[in-house]
């Protein structure tokens, strides 16, 4: 006959999952540096966070603060933010970053694009009605034969910029 406390051999036991002093600071010590990450944001950034009321008041006292109340503040909200699920904080923050970084590499593929219009000519310009057919071939002809004199010239580069605006100001439309 079993006993009350004892489990039927059938049944599986679980499995405790032991957390080690450390590893428990260490993933505090994650959240605090969370949280100052969002307090160097913004505010008109922060409000697309998906945050709790309490921690969003925290982050607004905390950008007002300085030195020791500051120091304080961001362990206040490292202290909230254990309560809360940090991925969707993590998620936002990373996305982001990275609509800056996404724009960055934009703008140095539309940078290619100009320099081979200005070097290439014509099969360059296919190139860009391809990518964008609202394009002024005329227009475009007439910059990249302006570029090419400024440039051999030694002047400034007052058509590759109006190229580059122009090319900026098609992506922006198809976008």
């Amino acid at each position: 006959m079993a006993r009350k406390n004892q489990k039927a051999p059938w049944e599986e036991e679980e499995e405790i999952i032991w957390v080690s002093k450390t590893e428990m600071k260490n993933d505090m010590t994650v959240l605090q540096k969370l949280g100052e990450e969002l307090v160097e944001l913004k505010p008109s950034a922060l409000e697309k966070f998906p945050l709790p009321e309490d921690l969003a008041e925290a982050i607004k006292d905390a950008q007002r603060f300085k030195n020791e109340a500051r120091r304080r503040q961001l362990q206040y909200i490292g202290r909230l933010m254990r309560n809360i699920d940090p991925e969707p904080l993590q998620a936002a923050l990373d996305k982001l970053r990275n609509k800056h970084s996404q724009s960055t590499a934009m703008l140095h593929k539309l940078e290619e694009l100009r320099n081979r219009i200005v070097d290439e000519g014509d099969s360059a310009i296919e190139t860009v009605l391809e990518l964008y057919p609202e394009a002024d071939r005329q227009r475009l002809r007439l910059l990249a034969r302006q570029a090419r004199k400024e440039k051999e010239g030694s002047k400034p580069p007052k058509a590759s910029r109006e190229i580059f605006q122009l090319l900026k100001d098609l992506y922006l439309q198809e976008k």
